[in-house]
């Protein structure tokens, strides 16, 4: 209980005596850029994971010799991978047009 009490002492004085920090001017084109390209990344990255599981399915399914639990198993597997990619290429889709939604609402440069 006294390290608690210690603790938030601490806490709250650091909050009490903190000096003011001047931000300096935002360059939002450069958040935005920054933005896009982490989402371009992210996009690349499950596109690739997504494909990766096309082949795994496509692999069991052609291995399965005919085994119902392996087919079942493999066309599980990509139909999931069908479904992750169209939920990251919505999102994709999504993100760009609120972006562009957003440049023209509060102004900016596009790239």
């Amino acid at each position: 209980m006294k390290k608690t009490i210690v603790f938030s002492s601490t806490l709250l004085s650091f909050f009490l005596l903190a000096m003011p920090v001047l931000a300096a001017s935002a360059d939002v084109s450069k958040i935005q850029t920054f933005i896009q390209s982490v989402i371009q990344v992210l996009v690349t990255l499950a596109g690739l994971v997504s494909a990766g599981f096309f082949v795994w399915g496509g692999i069991g399914y052609i291995t399965s010799s005919g085994d119902p639990e392996k087919l079942d198993r493999a066309k599980k597997t990509i139909i999931y991978s069908a479904i992750g990619l169209v939920i990251v290429l919505g999102a994709f889709v999504l993100s760009t047009i609120v972006t562009q939604l957003a440049t023209g609402a509060f102004g900016g440069s596009t790239q």
